[in-house]
């Protein structure tokens, strides 16, 4: 087990490339994940990284190293899957990412219900806008508003959730309602979602001739979706949001609707998982209980699904 753990650790450091980082990840210290480090060295009698005070790279023998020993931790855990299915007991840690206002309303009020019906699962939920890599940081699932770019990842659709246009009523007032698609460009600032990496800077508007990929601008931008609605709350541009974000906003009147002729195309929330020959049962009963939950508050099913 000590030199599986060893291997474990390898990987999340070669995976991240900060030993302080993978022995997070894995909940350990940074001095234990060293030390894995090192005990794995001694046992393969090669130097895997190279260490200095700032950088930690691979060496020769640990890029060699590294596809080895994912295979092993994939050949363990489906070893694992086999016996959680034959069981029926689902047990370990499960790894989840979603975005902030998805794990906010639909994820994180859920967990305690999941863990009761699953008392051996354990749930690390990590919450942010950015874009992930399941594969990079160590993910079982990761529920994502979008379309997915990694082809070698199943996924499992949960619903198309409409958009909206939106800005403060004291926005409005000081400079007007955009009256067409070239008005938002030219007059209006727009308050952008952007994080490293990021794909596009452009709104997908329907109109009357399809699709349009809009390119706005504006003096704000954030890699935090609730801080672009603090924003638009605040007075200081307009946001596209999906409508299950800011329903309370423009049910209160504290955000209003814009340019509804040419609504923002509809996102696909949806869950992204890992291919492999057998899922893991606790991957599936997982996925399973909250896309139950998320659909249900995406369609009315039960008012207190969706907390306000």
């Amino acid at each position: 087990m000590a030199y599986l753990e060893n291997i474990r650790t390898f990987t999340r450091v070669y995976e991240l490339g900060n030993m302080s980082a993978a022995a997070r990840d894995l909940r350990i210290s940074a001095a234990v994940a060293s030390a894995r480090i090192s005990q794995l060295e001694e046992h393969l009698n090669v130097r895997l990284f190279q260490r200095t005070t700032r950088v930690l790279n691979p060496t020769e023998q640990g890029t060699l190293f590294y596809p080895g020993a994912r295979k092993i931790l994939e050949a363990v855990d489906e070893a694992e899957a086999e016996v959680n299915e034959v069981t029926q007991i689902p047990r370990g840690s499960l790894f989840v990412a979603a975005p902030l206002g998805v794990g906010r309303r639909f994820i994180a009020p859920h967990i305690p219900d999941f863990k009761a019906k699953y008392p051996l699962i354990n749930i690390r939920l990590r919450l942010s806008d950015r874009k992930v890599d399941l594969a990079k940081e160590g993910l079982d699932a990761a529920f994502f508003l979008g379309r997915p770019e990694d082809s070698n990842l199943r996924i499992r659709k949960i619903a198309d959730c409409p958009r909206v246009l939106c800005a403060a009523p004291e926005y409005l007032r000081s400079r007007g309602r955009p009256g067409s698609i070239e008005h938002l460009k030219a007059d209006h600032d727009c308050l952008i979602l952007r994080y490293p990496g990021a794909p596009e800077f452009q709104w997908p508007l329907q109109t009357a001739d399809g699709i349009r990929n809009i390119e706005v601008s504006g003096p704000y931008e954030s890699d935090d979706g609730d801080v672009l609605t603090g924003w638009a709350l605040g007075g200081h541009g307009i946001i596209l949001k999906p409508m299950f974000e800011v329903a309370d906003h423009l049910a209160e009147g504290r955000l209003v609707p814009v340019l509804q002729d040419a609504p923002p195309a509809p996102v696909q929330l949806a869950c992204l998982y890992t291919h492999r020959r057998r899922q893991d049962p606790k991957v599936r009963f997982f996925i399973d209980f909250m896309v139950e939950r998320i659909t249900a508050a995406l369609t009315g099913g039960a008012a207190d699904q969706l907390p306000r």
